[in-house]
């Protein structure tokens, strides 16, 4: 059968948590299949840093991340559609999944200039001129060739309030018509419109009534992870999934904390992608379950262990926390093997919730989770407001005062 006539993406839920929002579910894209819930690690500009496409595939990473942005001024259109796409160009076999950039909107404020017809960019390379139409953009995302896209829509700082905000996301909801039009190869690449809003409840639920009216595979939440409390983040996240259509996938951009995305998957997120893995790992920094495990500390001088005992990393296989702490402030190869592990976490931590959502374990599994990663530590409340939203209950903090701890030594000295 001719590809053609298959869609570019299908989505099947494959298991519910039957207490929380959580599901598990398959993407079937041109490239590859991904099961949801997934992190898709950040190529930004078609590399992640200090990781090889073969690595990737031997941590069994399903779908990565590329900027429009950047992929637009270098290699270019020309340079993209010579080599048949990115994934010819970088070697990767899998899935690709691309930003629009509208997120430079942000980043690069003072280089960009917005109106009705797109953003005015100015190159940090060569300070030429580069107007970003949600046209271009589509063409730019065309010749990438990534099995999925974003739309380009009108992006504020998240803490932005006032009519701006409004602005933005009735253009985002225009702009996303432009990109359907414009977009030359439906049968082979999956358009997902973003929800803007701010954090605004009412507008964030305009929003996702305007795009579920057009004839799209999936959709994204954009605009937060910028700054916003957390109490707002999570709230943002719980009035799009409560709307968005249960038979279509559901994409959080630029989320990658370890609690964030265990709290946003009970919420029922199905996509996330972030640089946290690859940027903490350039501070030496390896994550584990109670969080960061930063080697360029002294502790870690005479450490003869693997990072993790548990991780099948290469990394853990192979080098002690002894070796990577020696090598820590060589930032080019301590880079590489803290960012092989830091993925490979990434990906464990979303396939482990897959399991526990399938054998409708998911709430042990959270309580599990957030006992590890907070150990003695108080649980922050908007966690537990989130996630009580969604039926599951954490058990209160355990906070001793110095009395009970002195006591509780005096009994282990006896």
């Amino acid at each position: 059968m001719s590809t053609s006539k298959i869609p570019p993406l299908t989505y099947k839920v494959v298991a519910e948590c039957s207490v929380s929002k959580a599901r598990a579910g398959l993407m079937t894209l041109r490239h590859s299949e991904v099961r949801t819930p997934v992190f898709m690690p950040v190529g930004t500009q078609g590399t992640l840093k200090g990781v090889l496409p073969d690595q990737l595939i031997e941590l069994d990473c399903q779908i990565l991340l590329g900027n429009t942005y950047h992929l637009g001024l270098r290699p270019g259109i020309e340079t993209l559609r010579r080599a048949g796409g990115l994934h010819n160009f970088m070697g990767w076999p899998r899935a690709i999944l691309t930003d629009s950039g509208g997120f430079q909107m942000v980043s690069l404020l003072q280089l960009a200039e917005i109106d009705e017809r797109g953003v005015n960019f100015r190159s940090p390379f060569d300070n030429s001129e580069c107007m970003l139409t949600p046209e271009h953009s589509m063409q730019i995302q065309n010749a990438i060739g990534a099995d999925i896209m974003m739309q380009l829509d009108d992006v504020v700082k998240t803490t932005t309030t006032g009519p701006r905000v409004e602005e933005a996301m009735e253009r985002t909801i225009r702009w996303v018509d432009r990109c359907v039009e414009a977009h030359a190869r439906d049968d082979d690449q999956s358009l997902f419109p973003i929800v803007q809003g701010g954090l605004e409840i009412p507008l964030r639920e305009r929003c996702v009534s305007a795009l579920m009216e057009r004839q799209v595979r999936g959709f994204a939440v954009g605009g937060l992870s910028g700054g916003e409390s957390k109490h707002d983040f999570w709230r943002m996240v719980h009035v799009c999934t409560d709307r968005l259509p249960r038979e279509k996938p559901r994409y959080l951009m630029g989320v990658g904390f370890a609690a964030d995305l265990v709290v946003c998957v009970a919420l029922g997120i199905d996509m996330f992608d972030c640089v946290f893995p690859t940027r903490t790992a350039r501070f030496g920094c390896a994550l584990v379950d109670n969080g960061q495990m930063n080697l360029k500390q002294q502790k870690y001088k005479h450490d003869m262990q693997p990072i993790d005992k548990e991780c099948e990393c290469n990394t853990c296989k192979r080098y002690t926390r002894s070796y990577l702490h020696h090598i820590a402030t060589n930032e080019s190869v301590s880079c590489s093997l803290l960012s092989v592990h830091n993925v490979a976490y990434q990906l464990r931590l979303m396939r482990s919730m897959r399991d526990a959502i399938q054998r409708d374990e998911f709430p042990q599994f959270v309580l599990d989770f957030m006992a590890r990663h907070f150990g003695e530590q108080p649980i922050p409340s908007w966690i537990r407001e989130a996630l009580s939203v969604v039926h599951i209950e954490l058990p209160p903090d355990v906070v001793q005062n110095v009395e009970e701890q002195q006591e509780s030594r005096k009994e282990k000295s006896r």
